[in-house]
């Protein structure tokens, strides 16, 4: 349905000319996503600046039947935040919602609205000597209630948990125009459904997240960070489990690193440097916390990596001297997925198993790779503390790009069937929108998919909330 310009013109109205985008060049950057796999189009899009606003469009929405599209920093990578093709969906951009409403020390919490900065929140809360554990690759642009919508994961759910795990309350506007203020700080509390857990991951589609309550932890008075070598993920699971065996809850991170991505960046990340002096073929990098002080972070890690060498599992490590150090390993990690740009064709793959069978999908999904696609180069990474891989697929070396980008279904069924085989998910922490949408609904169980529908329904009579995305 083609929306009348006098319906554009009410939009409009609600937020004001200044807030309201039409030039085709000012849209441009909010219908295209990073991967640029799922550009859209669109007419308007509108940049309100309270929930009171939010609230107007969704009723004039509901009224008009006209859909919208809810949209954070547009980071995400499985088309959730795009508009269709056809010019008739309306985006509403939450990033002028960028209060940091409170940071309650004592409660260790901060309410913050939708459109904060993900590093902008973490720089504010260290600054009160808290700290908030997500971390992503991109947090300097990502925002809140993105994080939230799409229950974002990132290195520090080994030990803290999603961005479920870290969300006590929200503030949300329905489809129908409705506000349910459950903006609770509570960790305690067992009144009914817990309404919240069905927007923390809808991804838009049951209503649209305007702030929300967040968990703080003390921030650790020690941090230690390893970049360790090893022969193969056998080693790395034992390695993982004699470290968390020992560490416990100061275990923040363990991020496997194949060598193929590792040369990628050292490659194309301008200023990449080798933690290390030879080359390996697995890695890890570690992180060590302590709440009671450098030197106690600094012992456990010497430990570990002590246990680990004696055994036999690392070959190599190197540990950050300082915090400038720190912060280029990380940097290195973070930079994985950029530097596979400049290889060509890439096709991705979110997935998560049993930690314990890591090394057994590794090795099955690179047979599967190879029958696929021959030479196809494996650019393997990820939170193997949590079970959660980033297996991406290069194009072999002087392949044609669109040629290779052909076999993004059959590369996608070939390492989810093994996903599925081994009780994993081909979803872990990037979410369904509409890359996953179509294998979503041909893999789950038929009930699962009827509730989900019944819920939609419920919440979306009209279905004009981020349509045709997860459901």
């Amino acid at each position: 349905m083609t929306i009348d310009p006098t319906v554009l013109d009410r939009f409009v109205a609600i937020v004001g000319e200044r807030h309201a985008l039409r030039d085709a060049n000012e849209i441009e950057p909010y219908v295209m996503e990073p991967r640029g796999l799922y550009g859209g189009a669109t007419k308007l899009v509108l940049r309100p600046g309270s929930v009171e606003e939010i609230s107007r469009i969704m009723q004039l929405a509901n009224e008009t039947r006209t859909e919208i599209v809810p949209q954070g920093g547009n980071t995400g990578l499985v088309g959730g935040q795009m508009p269709d093709r056809g010019g008739n969906q309306i985006v509403l951009s939450l990033s002028r919602l960028n209060r940091i409403r409170e940071i309650d020390v004592a409660s260790n919490t901060a309410t913050v609205e939708a459109g904060v900065v993900l590093q902008v929140l973490q720089e504010a809360v260290a600054g009160k000597d808290r700290l908030f554990p997500l971390s992503l690759g991109s947090q300097g642009s990502c925002q809140i209630g993105g994080n939230l919508s799409s229950n974002a994961g990132g290195v520090g759910a080994l030990a803290y948990g999603t961005a479920r795990d870290l969300c006590l309350g929200v503030e949300v506007v329905l489809p129908t125009g409705e506000v349910l203020d459950d903006l609770r700080k509570l960790k305690k509390d067992n009144t009914g459904y817990e309404l919240k857990d069905l927007f923390v991951g809808g991804e838009g589609t049951l209503g649209i997240i305007t702030a929300a309550v967040v968990k703080l932890f003390p921030m650790p008075k020690g941090r230690e960070l390893a970049w360790a070598a090893l022969p193969s993920p056998e080693d790395a699971l034992r390695f993982f489990e004699m470290a968390n065996e020992k560490a416990g809850s100061a275990l923040t991170a363990f991020e496997l690193i194949e060598r193929t991505p590792l040369a990628f960046a050292l490659k194309h990340i301008p200023g990449a440097v080798d933690p290390l002096s030879e080359e390996h073929p697995w890695y890890v990098m570690v992180e060590i916390s302590s709440s009671r002080s450098d030197d106690d972070a600094k012992m456990l890690m010497e430990e570990i990596l002590t246990v680990a060498f004696e055994e036999g599992l690392v070959t190599d490590a190197a540990i950050a001297q300082n915090e400038a150090q720190s912060a280029t390993f990380r940097h290195l990690r973070e930079s994985l997925s950029e530097a596979q740009r400049p290889e060509g064709g890439s096709i991705k793959h979110d997935i998560s198993v049993p930690v314990a069978r890591i090394p057994e999908f590794l090795e099955l999904a690179g047979k599967a790779v190879q029958g696929v696609s021959p030479g196809a180069r494996v650019a393997c990474f990820g939170h193997m503390g949590d079970g959660n891989l980033h297996y991406n697929v290069s194009q072999p070396e002087g392949a044609d790009k669109e040629e290779y980008l052909k076999l993004y279904r059959p590369m996608n069924e070939a390492v989810h069937a093994i996903v599925r085989e081994l009780g994993g998910s081909f979803s872990a922490e990037h979410g369904i929108g509409t890359l996953k949408r179509d294998e979503l609904l041909a893999t789950q169980s038929g009930i699962a998919t009827d509730l989900m529908r019944r819920i939609k329904k419920a919440f979306d009579p009209a279905g004009i909330l981020n349509p045709g995305k997860v459901i």
